[in-house]
């Protein structure tokens, strides 16, 4: 056939489509070649262990023997690792949703102060710490001594802010001493006293440190007509020496300390003892027993059991708390930044309050930012291990157990179950996923919008 404009034999053309799949199946090459690396790490830092964690966790504790389900039916059967299982919901339904909040909390209140950056700065500040350092710290804060724990330290002011404490812990009279005990911690006296007649009440076993800080030397008090007096003191001298039942130079009196007299059985006077440890009771007084009462004696408030079995949970939530809220907050902080401020204008024009703004406008159309938040901290705080490891001491390690540490026990150390330990894995993965997918449907339908 002659071509129509060269007058020639026209040339044939190839066919565009093996072209094209040649081509289509270059690219698959080149990108299989990229790919094949990445690939490669995650099977074997993925994909191989899950396989692997699987397999073992039907087989016994020696990996030798199949155990079938056994492994798994001991998660649901044994006591600490159902307290882990228990303590991880505990978890999953506080820590997030209490970081969440505050986030939230703190976002909107830092777009109304000028000092805002300085604001977020410190609160962010504790996710540059390490989660081994922050349980460092933590341990510290609840360390039970006030005098080395802050939290205990805050306590014990406020409880002793508004509750007088007692003055003399472990303090108690000599056998020589004209004292007795009187039960529930009291003392009383030997004999009945009498009106214009010195009365001695000392005590030993207040240590000096102990001592109020203005407690005076103590004196002999002086006798009165018709009053009962008497002094109360320590019956100790530093270095030795001294006379028991005899006022020395260097004994200090017990000031504030109660005195009552009791008359069959009730109370007819009281007062409390000054600097120099006298005291001065009524004509009422003569003839009755004088007593030094239990609240003398009882010990002082130490503060609270922070990491005992009941509090050691909700403390160790805390730290993670005090750790997060900051990510919750500049996550949130980002998110109501592209809020139309003229939805909550024309809200506050129309009469709407500030709470009624923030709830019915600020809190939805924030929702999907919440939502990210709260599934980060979720899947966050089901592999929680660090700050339960390192803050819970042994005596209640048991009691803050979670599933993390828990295949942390049961996977190493002399005890070592590694049956168990694969099961626990597993249940761990099984309690992930559901999140997982969640997050990635979510992410799914913002990508369509």
């Amino acid at each position: 056939m002659k071509s129509a404009v060269t007058g020639g034999t026209a040339a044939a053309v190839p066919p565009v489509k093996s072209k094209r799949k040649s081509v289509t199946g270059t690219r698959k090459l080149v990108a299989a070649g990229f790919l094949l690396p990445a690939l490669v790490l995650l099977g074997a830092l993925v994909v191989y262990p899950i396989g692997f964690s699987v397999y073992r966790s039907f087989f016994d504790k020696s990996g030798n023997s199949f155990a079938g389900l056994d492994n798994y039916i001991e998660l649901f059967s044994d006591d600490t690792i159902l307290t882990a299982v228990k303590n991880n919901a505990i978890w999953v339904v506080v820590a997030p949703t209490i970081a969440t909040a505050l986030g939230l909390i703190f976002a909107v209140l830092t777009e109304r102060v000028r000092w805002s950056t300085a604001f977020k700065l410190v609160i962010f500040m504790p996710m540059a710490i390490s989660m081994l350092a922050s349980g460092i710290i933590f341990r510290l804060v609840y360390e039970q001594d006030p005098e080395r724990g802050i939290a205990n330290a805050v306590a014990v002011g406020v409880h002793d802010t508004f509750n007088e404490s007692a003055g003399f812990p472990r303090a108690r009279p000599l056998p020589v001493h004209p004292l007795k005990p009187a039960g529930g911690g009291a003392f009383v006296t030997k004999q009945p006293v009498s009106a214009g007649t010195e009365v001695l009440l000392p005590l030993v076993g207040v240590a000096p440190a102990k001592m109020p800080s203005d407690a005076a030397p103590a004196k002999a008090a002086k006798t009165a007509d018709g009053r009962v007096t008497g002094t109360s003191w320590l019956d100790f001298t530093k270095g030795g020496g001294g006379k028991p039942n005899v006022i020395d130079a260097e004994e200090l009196g017990l000031k504030g300390i109660k005195v009552e007299a009791v008359k069959d059985g009730k109370v007819v006077a009281s007062t409390t003892a000054g600097a120099d440890g006298t005291f001065s009771l009524p004509a009422a007084a003569d003839g009755a027993q004088l007593r030094l009462p239990a609240e003398n004696f009882r010990e002082p408030y130490n503060g609270v059991d922070w990491l005992g079995p009941s509090l050691v949970t909700p403390a160790i939530i805390g730290s993670y708390i005090w750790m997060w809220a900051g990510f919750a907050m500049v996550l949130i902080a980002a998110g109501l930044a592209s809020v139309p401020r003229e939805l909550m204008e024309a809200a506050r024009v129309d009469g709407a309050t500030e709470w009624q703004v923030f709830r019915r406008i600020t809190v939805p159309l924030l929702a999907p930012v919440l939502a990210v938040v709260m599934v980060t901290l979720m899947i966050n705080v089901l592999k929680i291990f660090d700050l339960v490891f390192i803050i819970a001491p042994g005596s209640s390690q048991d009691d803050a157990n979670v599933l993390a540490l828990q295949l942390y026990r049961s996977s190493f150390g002399t005890d070592a179950d590694l049956g168990v330990g694969s099961a626990i894995a597993v249940l761990l993965l099984l309690l992930v996923i559901p999140v997982m997918l969640f997050n990635i449907r979510r992410m799914r339908r913002e990508t369509r919008r």
